[in-house]
């Protein structure tokens, strides 16, 4: 089969690669649809990935094509979204209901082979069958969908709280989605980027703007949600937290990377700083949400490519063009 393959940091081929075969527990997805997003750029920047080459893609869903010998609840010609969570189920934090920190932590397209290709591998756990009429390429939102999903458990929004989320890119957007959703009186939306101001009025936010000086908020906003990883976006976000609000940390910054803040006003303000990291008991209520009609998938994918596309839609996601770009191994 064809792959999109990191070869070494900053290298990436399109390739021949073996067709997947499954164990007993596992199934062989034809690969319908796989979304490009940041952590992809920290694999081919050299961070995150154990070792190389490595078939990226963690976002995909597809057609089951293939089962092993043990799996009973899904058969060949199911569609299916695929959570890459690949938690060890035994060290001290999945012991204690917390794999999404896991020891071992590990994800396909991330340190297993992914979705970036014809067919992938993942266990039947892994796998949610969709329901009718639902397009298994634009399926493939529902893996970011419910790391937004678990960043929501995290923050606790009460209803009615004002809202202000930095980025407006597909993590952005859907974190407004769920604002909106959660019942928040306003959802305002900050992004250098105007191209991508649009879409974020477009689903439901009352203000999209470059700079949060533009809205007049004059208390601040009760939670404020980082989904760029940018230190400079990371400080302005924490200085607009109202007394008693919550900030939290979403977007995944460099590892090095340091934000400054004052601790005074941590504790004079109870100010409440979380962070979220990946998915945790929320791909299941993502799909639900998904297949609600939380947000429009034509909204959200603005790129889909075929997979020897692949580098060219790396640089084009790179260069913050569009808002999700997809592969879909299957055009041409």
């Amino acid at each position: 089969m064809k792959a999109a393959v990191i070869v070494t940091p900053g290298e990436i081929a399109i390739e021949s690669v073996p067709d997947p075969t499954p164990g007993p527990r596992e199934v062989v997805v034809r690969v319908a649809g796989c979304g490009i997003c940041g952590t992809d750029l920290h694999i081919m920047d050299g961070e995150f990935a154990p070792g190389y080459p490595i078939v990226p893609g963690h976002e995909f869903a597809g057609e089951v094509v293939e089962v092993g010998s043990a799996v009973t609840e899904v058969r060949a010609g199911d569609q299916v979204a695929v959570d890459p969570s690949l938690h060890c189920g035994e060290c001290y934090y999945c012991k204690r209901g917390r794999g999404n920190l896991c020891e071992n932590w590990a994800a396909i397209g991330v340190s297993t082979a992914g979705g970036a290709a014809e067919y992938a591998l993942a266990p039947v756990r892994n796998c949610y069958v969709l329901p009718e009429g639902i397009d298994p390429a634009d399926a493939a939102l529902i893996e970011p969908l419910s790391c937004a999903v678990r960043g929501f458990d995290v923050l606790q929004l009460p209803e009615g709280d004002r809202v202000l989320v930095y980025g407006a890119g597909t993590m952005g957007l859907l974190n407004v989605a769920l604002a909106v959703r959660a019942g928040a009186a306003t959802v305002d939306v900050v992004d250098r980027n105007p191209d991508r101001l649009a879409a974020a009025l477009a689903v439901g936010a009352r203000a999209a703007v470059a700079s949060a000086d533009e809205v007049d908020e004059p208390h601040g906003w009760d939670a404020v949600i980082d989904c760029t990883g940018v230190v400079a976006a990371i400080e302005d976000g924490l200085a607009r937290v109202a007394t008693g609000g919550t900030f939290l940390q979403f977007g995944v910054a460099a590892a090095d990377a340091v934000a400054r803040w004052s601790p005074h006003r941590i504790y004079r303000e109870e100010i409440r700083i979380v962070g979220s990291m990946a998915v945790l008991n929320s791909f299941d209520r993502a799909a639900e949400l998904f297949a609600d009609g939380i947000v429009d998938p034509a909204l959200i994918i603005t790129d889909r490519v075929p997979l020897t596309n692949y580098p060219d839609a790396i640089a084009r996601f790179r260069a913050g063009h569009g808002l999700k770009v997809q592969v879909r191994p299957g055009s041409r």
